[in-house]
């Protein structure tokens, strides 16, 4: 193969060298036998998407974690000693907890696969002179590629033949208006803005063009993005950090606990045996072996709800992490606006107005149209005839196969009352000047009942100047230069305000005129367009920030427009002036302080490049935010992948960014994010309720067989005992109290400080207290027993066992928050702990009175007078603690879910 490939800068070739260095004519194109051997050379025009886990990797993954690491520890240690009921218990907990991870995770891959576009694109190319059809995957280097309005470009390309080609490249850079194109030969740099280039991935707005294929698959733009994202690195979630860090503490509390009882047992002689089954016996009582499955549990539930709410999460942890998030960096177009082009304002020599359109009539937001209503119906004609969108489609096919700007003008015609179907019936064209980058004009000529009529719309400095007359109301004047500096000046300052703005001219003919009839036209007026806000996106941008939640939109578009749709939607305030270029932006390696410190301070980057959103995501996150970063188009997947959190749109974005991503909106909704975030707060609640009640029950296992082995002996308990309690008596309610709804005014506060544990230092005092009040109603059950009832070491070990059960049971209610109710909270309101409780005294009943499992947890037969001090001690905790809640409630303890903690 002779030709150079991949070609360098091939916008910056003149066509005649690019056509030589890819062996290719600029009428025939390649040959087929040459198109074949190329793509067998090449390879496929497919982009290599990110490679996905295999189901082998995805289950290997549920079972990476510490505390499994532990669990299996503990569990062979279980094997060696010959206590085969606890090791089977303890590795059924690790299968359960990976067996929901792993499906939780396949079905999320299951949802992103049904929003996967499975239709196969084609492409029309010109091969051995003619015109044809291929599979877009067959497209090869020196291809002669067709392009009309409605394509979707299938490779990139140098332009050789146009005629009034506009591109919409929003999905590469971000720019919500379609660029024009050129055929000229470019000397600047950087290709993204290359104007005479299409790119793959982008779509045709209007007018047609010949391409010459210079790039496929991995060589083009998106494919170089593509190759950033792979290169990116996923960030740790904060969720899996906390969870290390408690299960680091957790084995250290195992750790001096058991070292502190064998300790004892050397120097009270205990049975070398003896000593080392009670060690185990303390390590299983020590950790919480319902912590994993637990969170897994709360997780894949808020997971579910999510989806409810069109939010598809395809990692368990992202749940979490969305609550924790305290910044947002969202794209611009299609997210926090419409994506779709419409009049914002009409400007008129006498008069200027601020429109908009609702349920299809068009509204004056200040004054009316009474002084330039004719000048309004002289625009409107204009916008009609001078238009390429095709009027015999749908109105949802005119949006994919014309200009926006121009279906605007057609959709501004029928709201203002004057229908464009009557006014081409009444005006029939007859001959087109088509828009080009030179002139920076379009005009059509059409004939009409009394003559002909020119119009004509473009760049106002452009028009003005094929402009002798102006038109106000419904007189005509002379347009003197004064006028003309009044108009240039007012479009510089509609501009500035971030709206794209053209002229619109007229003029009429009794007898139809030569070719050259743009000339002495009469101005009318000026449309100010704008990409409007989202109708809910200001409502969940203001949760946000009564969260405590800052929003920074990163845009490829225009500062200007930016910064006005930024003041628009509430990111930042009516008289915040700051958006920072991304030509301004210096490169990462050597930012100051100076420059972080004024990134973090901006609320609006506009013109950035894919690889400056990786950066500022870069600033924020070690700055010490949690980052979540919405967007749609193949520039956002870097910066996605890098954000602790990254949010793709399901409806129009492209498959990089949902694959990228970590959520995606099935609904493209912002407010969907509001919605997800309270609910990963309220998760992340339960995740420390649960976390509390679980280790303050399992610490007072720690406390009881440690205070037995030196008090009572004989009625210490059995590690079969101790593993019962962890997996039915613990995890149940626990799992209820994941499941709960949680605070209803989590997102009335700011986040949780990331730096802060899943357990504060207060709550570990809190759950001290929790235990020792659990181990102290325990050896008060025994005392009574022994005092009262009996002394056999049997009977006070089925005492200890029973209280210690029904006191973990009836702990659950002391969950509630500080300021709730005792009787109406959000524990006595969630139905699953009632459930949960249910089942947990039917499960002790069920051991209790069948004899093998009896004999099997080592209890017997006890008397009414051991049950009843078993009731007594059991729910003494319950009162001590809302009674203590009741008396200091103002300077209360024991409220560890009061209105500033998250």
């Amino acid at each position: 193969m002779e030709i150079r490939y991949p070609l360098k800068a091939a916008y910056s070739q003149k066509i005649e060298s690019l056509l030589n260095a890819l062996s290719t004519d600029v009428n025939d194109g390649l040959s087929t036998v040459e198109a074949s051997l190329r793509s067998k050379y090449f390879g496929l025009n497919i982009y290599k998407s990110q490679k996905r886990k295999s189901l082998w990797v995805m289950a290997f993954e549920q079972f990476n974690s510490p505390i499994v690491y532990l669990l299996l520890v503990a569990g062979f240690a279980s094997l060696y000693f010959k206590n085969q009921a606890e090791a089977v218990a303890i590795f059924i907990v690790i299968v359960v907890n990976a067996m929901i991870g792993f499906f939780m995770e396949l079905q999320a891959r299951i949802s992103m696969r049904a929003l996967r576009d499975m239709d196969i694109s084609f492409s029309r190319v010109i091969r051995g002179g003619k015109s044809c059809e291929i599979p877009s995957e067959q497209l090869t280097p020196g291809d002669l590629l067709l392009l009309e309005a409605g394509d979707v470009v299938s490779g990139d390309g140098r332009i050789v033949l146009i005629n009034g080609l506009q591109v919409d490249e929003s999905p590469l850079t971000g720019e919500s208006f379609p660029v024009i194109k050129t055929i000229e030969t470019l000397n600047d740099d950087g290709t993204a803005a290359a104007k005479n280039m299409v790119y793959k991935g982008t779509a045709v707005m209007n007018g047609n063009a010949r391409v010459i294929i210079t790039a496929i698959a991995e060589h083009t733009e998106l494919g170089k993005i593509s190759e950033m994202v792979g290169r990116s690195t996923s960030t740790q979630t904060p969720l899996d950090l906390k969870i290390s860090k408690l299960t680091k503490k957790l084995i250290w509390i195992t750790l001096v606990m058991t070292g502190i009882f064998a300790i004892s047992g050397v120097i009270e002689r205990k049975p070398w045996l003896q000593i080392l089954e009670t060690s185990i016996a303390l390590a299983v009582a020590a950790f919480p072996e319902g912590l994993p499955i637990v969170a897994t549990v709360a997780l894949a539930y808020g997971m579910l709800l999510m989806a409810r709410k069109n939010a598809i999460v395809k990692k368990l942890s992202s749940v979490e992490t969305l609550g924790g998030v305290n910044v947002i960096l969202t794209d611009k177009t299609g997210t926090l606006t419409e994506n779709k082009i419409f009049v914002e304002v009409l400007s008129f020599p006498s008069q200027e107005l601020d429109v908009s359109i609702k349920n299809g009539l068009l509204e004056f937001k200040k004054s009316g149209i009474e002084k330039s209503r004719e000048n309004l119906l002289l625009l409107t004609r204009i916008g009609s005839l001078c238009n390429n969108v095709p009027l015999n489609v749908s109105d949802k096919d005119k949006k994919s196969f014309g200009d926006p700007i121009e279906v605007a003008l057609l959709i501004l015609a029928d709201a203002a009352g004057y229908p464009v179907k009557n006014t081409t019936e009444e005006f029939k064209r007859i001959a087109e000047m088509p828009f080009s980058s030179e002139t920076k004009l379009m005009c059509t000529l059409h004939k009409g009942i009394d003559g002909f009529l020119v119009s004509a719309k473009g760049s106002v400095e452009s028009l003005l100047l094929k402009c002798k007359s102006m038109q106000s109301g419904n007189a005509i004047g002379d347009l003197n230069n004064d006028e003309r500096r009044k108009i240039l000046l007012n479009a510089e300052r509609l501009s500035a305000l971030g709206l794209r703005v053209l002229a619109f001219a007229y003029l009429s003919y009794t007898e139809r005129p030569g070719d050259d009839y743009l000339h002495d036209l009469t101005y009318v007026g000026m449309v100010g367009f704008l990409d409007p806000p989202r109708t809910d996106i200001k409502d969940a941008i203001s949760a946000c920030h009564s969260a405590g939640i800052k929003i920074v939109m990163i845009t490829g578009d225009h500062p200007m427009t930016a910064l006005n749709i930024a003041k628009k939607v509430g990111i930042t305030a009516a008289d915040d002036n700051k958006v920072i270029a991304g030509s301004e932006l210096p490169e990462i390696e050597s930012l100051e302080e100076e420059w972080k410190e004024r990134i973090l301070s901006t609320s609006v980057f506009a013109r950035t490049t894919p690889k400056q959103k990786l950066e500022i995501v870069d600033v924020y996150q070690k700055a010490g935010f949690i980052v979540a970063m919405t967007g749609d188009g193949v520039n956002d997947a870097p910066a996605l992948k890098k954000a602790d959190v990254g949010i793709a749109m399901g409806l129009r974005g492209t498959q990089v960014a949902k694959e990228t991503a970590s959520i995606v909106l099935k609904d493209d909704s912002f407010s969907s994010i509001s919605q997800a975030v309270a609910q990963g707060r309220e998760i992340f609640q339960n995740i420390q309720r649960f976390v509390i009640y679980l280790v303050s029950c399992n610490l007072s296992e720690i406390f009881i067989v440690t205070l037995l082995g030196f008090l009572a002996d004989g009625a210490m308990l059995f590690p079969l005992q101790i593993l019962f309690l962890n997996m039915v008596t613990d995890v149940f309610p626990a799992l209820a109290l994941g499941l709960g709804k949680g605070d209803t005014t989590v997102m009335q506060r700011p986040p949780r400080d990331p730096k802060l544990d899943i357990i504060s230092n207060r709550n570990w005092l809190v759950i001290l207290i929790y235990a020792l009040i659990i181990t102290g109603s325990v050896l008060l059950a025994i005392y009574l027993c022994k005092i009262y009832v009996t002394a056999d070491v049997r009977v006070l070990n089925n005492v200890a066992f029973l209280t210690l059960a029904a006191a973990q049971l009836f702990h659950v209610f002391n969950m509630s928050s500080l300021h709730s109710g005792i009787a109406k909270n959000e524990v006595t309101r969630n139905r699953f702990v009632w459930l949960a409780l249910l089942l947990c005294f039917l499960l002790i009943a069920v051991v209790y009175f069948f004899p093998k499992s009896r004999a099997a947890l080592n209890l017997n037969l006890i008397s009414h007078q051991a049950w009843l001090t078993v009731l007594i001690a059991s729910i003494l905790p319950i009162l001590l603690v809302q009674l203590h809640k009741i008396v200091f409630k103002k300077r209360v303890v024991l409220g560890h879910f009061s209105k500033t903690d998250n």
